[in-house]
């Protein structure tokens, strides 16, 4: 289902409301479509590259949600001028220690745990907040220039 897009107050951004996603491929989707959608009509387009990375974050973070936290409980995207603010809501309280690190990625040996790493990179204004009906939301800014 896509989301009904609303002007933020006199912000300069789009707002997509919350939808329904339940993985990764219909998270990229949504934002494949949101961002598209903005830049066609508004800014210009986002290099390859950009979007690129902002949907492996998409992917990265839609996937901890479903596999680590409990289950995703809400998707949410923001069109801002400096990028695109994502929040992924789980039913999890549990915060990672990996969303502190420095982002270097583990030994290829482990032969996991490129996710957190792959997000402090390519993000900017990494936030975790508990919510009021449990679980957190993990929010993080892509920039797109």
């Amino acid at each position: 289902m896509p989301a009904e897009r609303r002007p933020a107050r006199d912000s300069g951004t789009a707002r997509a409301r919350s939808v329904p996603i339940t993985s990764a491929a219909a998270a990229r989707s949504h934002v494949r479509a949101v961002v598209g959608d903005h830049w066609r009509a508004a800014a210009g387009p986002a290099s390859e590259r950009a979007v690129t990375d902002l949907l492996l974050v998409v992917s990265e973070l839609v996937t901890n949600a479903i596999r680590h936290g409990g289950g995703l409980a809400g998707f949410e995207v923001d069109l801002l001028p400096e990028g695109v603010r994502l929040r992924v809501h789980d039913y999890s309280d549990v915060v990672p220690s990996a969303a502190y690190g420095s982002g270097a990625l583990p030994d290829p040996h482990e032969g996991s745990g490129y996710g957190w790493p792959l997000i402090i990179r390519l993000s900017r204004e990494i936030r975790i907040e508990c919510r009021r009906e449990g679980g957190k939301t993990v929010s993080v800014l892509v920039p797109l220039r």
